[in-house]
This record gives structure tokens, C-alpha cells and sequence, in this order.
């Protein structure tokens, strides 16, 4: 949690943290000083200190919606640097990073750096320090980050707009559900009420249009039908005319609208009818997600977990990740991972990461799957669940989990 940042500071020998920021999203500065937007500058923050704000000028306002104290440039006369360091603006960041710093009590020590800032840029801007204020050592905090760790556990605050993120995802899966639904088949194929194909691309626009009517965003989902599903993180293309009988996975994973808090959900999908093939992977599939939610304990390692449907997905005669390290037909990837900020974080859920165990607050993916692009199909299913502080495993997906998607057009 956010208390815990200066704890892991301390544990990891960090005097003060510096948060560059791009033009992108950060999830660190967001879960730093909260949902402000900005451009540029930086949040330093000294260890046991409230963070600090540095921003050009035209941004004041918005970064004094943190609540934090904020410094324009101006403060730090960044124009007289630029002339002081013949318009190099690395060199003049870097003389007004060292002021900040030096101005929050920290002129010397071990800096964490983080952000979405250009890497270039960063890069030009700490040798530079380095030359100048040699008694600052920055690092790269590798492996897990100060803010993998504070971000693993969420507050109630967090599990409550991951659940709305939820719960409006759902409502999209519905509308999405429906909106196929209501054409019809002509052939194999399915089509508009032109008689001209349905394509994944007609599929994704109205998604994202739904997602937008309810302050969501989507983040590179993926709707891949046939061979595609075979492929997990394959996007689907967009040209691609809707075929009845074929498998379809949809992977959608928005988060809110201008960065925030995700929700992760995974369909498998066949229109019209399913072969009798992809019907028993689909069971074997959601047997293997019920064996996952048998297997979860309160404290228990999560690679356990893994391991359980492994057992059973390998007993049943499909490779895994685990007997054949490598393979890209079977159960290829990890059973599920944290979410939050991030799509991806802490704690992971893979026999290859045996130091992660479930606790109260994590918020958690589900999602096994099998996969075989030469057969011509994948299969994956997926909620996302939040463990409560009483310890109880609990799904917020409220989708159901058909797997035949009837036409009702005519």
C-alpha cells in the first residue's frame, strides 16, 4: 500500500525518489501523487517527506490538484540555467533537479529514479548530475520496483474503482454479446443487414464506442478468431470477416478513462455452434479454472496454484509450460497476475516465480487456457477476483460464461 513506500525506501537505501514525467501515463505518478495529467517535470520525494511537484508554468494549476506542494520552473530560474549551460537542457534540468533535492534536505544519497519520461532524455540528464553532483548515486531500482511492492496490496479506496471499472466492463462484454448477436449468418460467414461481412474490425470500433460511454478505455484488446486464438497475445485483424463455428477469444482489459485502475476479462466465444473439438477444451478449460479457485488459501504461494492446473492440464495430455519449457501449443503461459494501475503487476501467479504468496488486498487475474493455432483454435477464460481482509477470494466479472453466441438477425 502507499503507507508502505517509505518502509521499502528505507529497506532499499533510498534517501529520495524522483518521478520523471512524459507526456504518457505513468503509473507511478499517478499512484505517487494521485490522477493529476501533466506534460513534464518531476516528483522528487525525500524518504519520510510528502512528495514535491516541479512543472513548467502553464501547469501549476493542475498539479496543485495533487494536494502537494508545487514548484514551477520558474521557481528554480530555469531560463537563467538554459543560459548558464548554452541552451542545453539536459544540463539545466539537471542543475534544477540537484536544487530540488538539495532544497527537500537530500544533497547527497542513493536517488530511485522512475517515470515515463523519454529514456534518451533521462539518460542525458543523469550522466550530467553525475558529473556535477557526484555524492548523488541514482539508480535504476531493478527487479521489482519500490512501487511493484507498495501497489501489490490495494487500499479499499482501490478495490472499490477496480470493481467499478468491473462491473462497467461487464456491461460492455453484454453490449458487445448483444451487438453480434442481432446480425445474421449468410453462408459461413457472418453479416450486416447489407449482406457485406462483419469483421473484427466492426467488432472493436463498437467496443471501444461503449467503452467511451462509460468513462473506459481500452488498452490493446485483443479479438482473435481461429488460428489467431491460437496465438494468446495475438490482436486479431482487423479485416477479418466474423466465421460461424470458429473460436474467438476476447481479451479486454480498459482501464479508466485517461489512465487509472484496470479490469482484466477473457471469453472465449464461437458464433453460431461450437465443434465437438473446442467444446471439451472449453470445459477442460473452465475445469481448470475451478480447480484454481479449490486451490487458493489465504498465505498460501501462488505458484502452487499454478502448479494445481498444471497437474490436471498435463494428466489430461496437453503440454505446459512447465513439461515442455517453450512450447507454443497447450497451456503456454502463467495462470494469472496482479492488476491495478498497472495491467501486469505484483503478485504473479507462475510456477517460475515461487516468492509470491496471496494476501489480503490483492487483486488478482485468473485465466488458464489452451492453445492450438495448427488446429485452428485457442481457448482462454478469465475473471479478475480481490482478496477481502477477511481472506475470502472473491470474483467481481458478473459475465456469464456461455460459450455459443446465437444469431438472432434475419
Amino acid at each position: 500500500m502507499k503507507t508502505d513506500i517509505d518502509r521499502i525506501m528505507a529497506e532499499r537505501g533510498l534517501d529520495a525518489l524522483v518521478i520523471f514525467i512524459g507526456e504518457e501515463y505513468s503509473a507511478a505518478l499517478d499512484y505517487l501523487v494521485g490522477a493529476v495529467r501533466l506534460t513534464g517535470g518531476m516528483a522528487v520525494k525525500k524518504r519520510d517527506a510528502d512528495p514535491i511537484l516541479i512543472v513548467n508554468g502553464m501547469e501549476t494549476d493542475e498539479a496543485a490538484a495533487s494536494g502537494l506542494e508545487v514548484f514551477s520552473y520558474g521557481h528554480f530560474k530555469f531560463h537563467e540555467l538554459l543560459e548558464e549551460n548554452d541552451g542545453n537542457g539536459s544540463y539545466a534540468y539537471a542543475a534544477m533537479l540537484a536544487q530540488a533535492l538539495a532544497g527537500q534536505g537530500v544533497t547527497q544519497g542513493k536517488v530511485g529514479i522512475y517515470g515515463t519520461a523519454e529514456v534518451n532524455g533521462v539518460l542525458a540528464i543523469l550522466n550530467r548530475l553525475r558529473e556535477t553532483h557526484p555524492d548523488y548515486t541514482c539508480v535504476g531500482d531493478g527487479g521489482r520496483t519500490l512501487f511493484d511492492m507498495a501497489a501489490a496490496t490495494k487500499t479499499a479506496d482501490e478495490i472499490e474503482r477496480i470493481k467499478s471499472v468491473a462491473v462497467r466492463t461487464s456491461e460492455v462484454l453484454q453490449a458487445t454479446w448483444t451487438f453480434i448477436s442481432g446480425h445474421r449468418a449468410q453462408g459461413d460467414a457472418v453479416v450486416k443487414a447489407d449482406g457485406t461481412p462483419l469483421t473484427i474490425g466492426d467488432v472493436k470500433r463498437f467496443v471501444r464506442g461503449a467503452l467511451l460511454e462509460r468513462d473506459l478505455e481500452e488498452n490493446g484488446m485483443i479479438f482473435a478468431q481461429g488460428r489467431d486464438a491460437g496465438f494468446p497475445h495475438s490482436r486479431g485483424q482487423a479485416d477479418m470477416p466474423l466465421k460461424l463455428g470458429q473460436s474467438i477469444v476476447f481479451d479486454l482489459f480498459p482501464y479508466e478513462l485517461g489512465g487509472g485502475y484496470h479490469h482484466d476479462v477473457t471469453r472465449t466465444w464461437c458464433i453460431g455452434h461450437a465443434s465437438d473439438e473446442v467444446q471439451v477444451i472449453y470445459k477442460l478449460v473452465r475445469d481448470a479454472y475451478d480447480i484454481a479457485i479449490e486451490h487458493y488459501t489465504l498465505g498460501k504461494p501462488t505458484h502452487l496454484m499454478q502448479e494445481a492446473v498444471q497437474d490436471f492440464l498435463e494428466a489430461a495430455g496437453h503440454a505446459t509450460s512447465r513439461s515442455e519449457p517453450g512450447t507454443e501449443a497447450g497451456y503456454v503461459h502463467s495462470l494469472g497476475h496482479g492488476l491495478g494501475l498497472k495491467v501486469h503487476e505484483a503478485p504473479y501467479i507462475s510456477h517460475a516465480r515461487k516468492d509470491d504468496a496471496f494476501a489480503a488486498g490483492h487483486v488478482v487475474t485468473i485465466e488458464p487456457g489452451l492453445y492450438y493455432p495448427e488446429k485452428g483454435y485457442g481457448v482462454r477464460y478469465e475473471n479478475t477476483l480481490y482478496i477481502s481482509e477477511a481472506g475470502e477470494l472473491v470474483n467481481i466479472t458478473d459475465f456469464h460464461d456461455e460459450l455459443v453466441l446465437p444469431l438472432k438477425g434475419s
